[in-house]
């Protein structure tokens, strides 16, 4: 059996439009660690600008943004005083929960621990 008999042809594979939407939105730089960071529960902002290494005030910012418009991020304001803005998952968000598990044990399992940059 050659590999065109047993996959179909190279002409007749796609990527699923439901994988391409998936990685557009949560295959940008942070945004995976953002849902991780707010799956346990609700965050403020600085929490999760100090959760997440790296990350600039403004690059959070646009993928909160981003994360909200795709309806998986509520932004609230507490009024304060102090006046606080966290951010929590929808119900939407939260259900990506199975998937993010899933991912860390696949992660664990086949690639080696590493720091972005290529230090060990």
């Amino acid at each position: 059996m050659t590999v065109e008999e047993s996959h179909g042809t190279e002409a007749c594979r796609k990527v699923d439009d439901g994988i391409t939407r998936v990685f557009q939105l949560l295959g940008k730089r942070w945004t995976g660690p953002i849902v991780a960071v707010l799956t346990p529960g609700p965050a403020y902002f600085v929490d999760l600008r100090r959760a997440i290494p790296g990350i600039s005030e403004r690059m959070l910012s646009d993928r909160l943004t981003e994360l909200a418009a795709a309806g998986l991020v509520v932004r609230e304001v507490d009024e304060g005083p102090p006046l606080r803005v966290s951010y929590r998952l929808t119900e939407a968000g939260a259900a990506l929960e199975p998937a993010f598990a899933e991912l860390r044990r696949w992660a664990k399992r086949h690639l080696p621990e590493w720091e972005p940059g290529g230090r060990c």
